[in-house]
């Protein structure tokens, strides 16, 4: 049986994301995702990939908080961000986007809340995630095959 331990995260995450049926809110279009950031993402499908990643981090290292979660996703903050005329120091990630998104998880029934421990993952969050490794591992073993076929 195939686990998300055993396909590469990228892969999982892409994945899983289309998977995912959680919008992003009206102000997540005009937020950083930390304070290290200049600008907010821009990319189609941020939320849901972030939440995909979430997800595949609680997973792994549950039950977790959403301080560590904003240790995990933090960055680099430059001194200056654009001369760089003093070292750089760690800043952590957005703690209310982080939130928002455990909580939608937590309406999918993919998430749940462990009193004083922070999130863990569900059953049903476990069988997605494993599910998607399955069909993500036979699509990156399809191509091999077909080539020597």
């Amino acid at each position: 049986m195939t686990t998300f331990y055993d396909v590469p995260a990228d892969a999982l995450i892409e994945a899983v994301a289309e998977e995912l049926d959680i919008e992003a809110p009206e102000w997540a279009a005009y937020t950083k995702s930390g304070v290290s950031r200049e600008l907010p993402p821009e990319q189609e499908g941020f939320w849901q990939r972030r939440a995909a990643s979430l997800l595949r981090v609680v997973a792994k290292d549950g039950p977790v908080g959403i301080e560590r979660l904003r240790s995990h996703y933090g960055g680099s903050k430059q001194g200056s961000t654009r001369y760089r005329v003093r070292p750089s120091a760690k800043s952590k990630a957005s703690g209310n986007a982080i939130r928002t998104m455990l909580q939608q998880l937590e309406e999918e029934g993919l998430v749940e809340t462990a009193d004083g421990e922070g999130r863990r993952i569900t059953g049903a969050g476990r069988s997605l995630l494993d599910t998607t490794a399955t069909d993500v591992l036979d699509e990156l073993d399809r191509p091999e095959l077909e080539r020597y076929a």
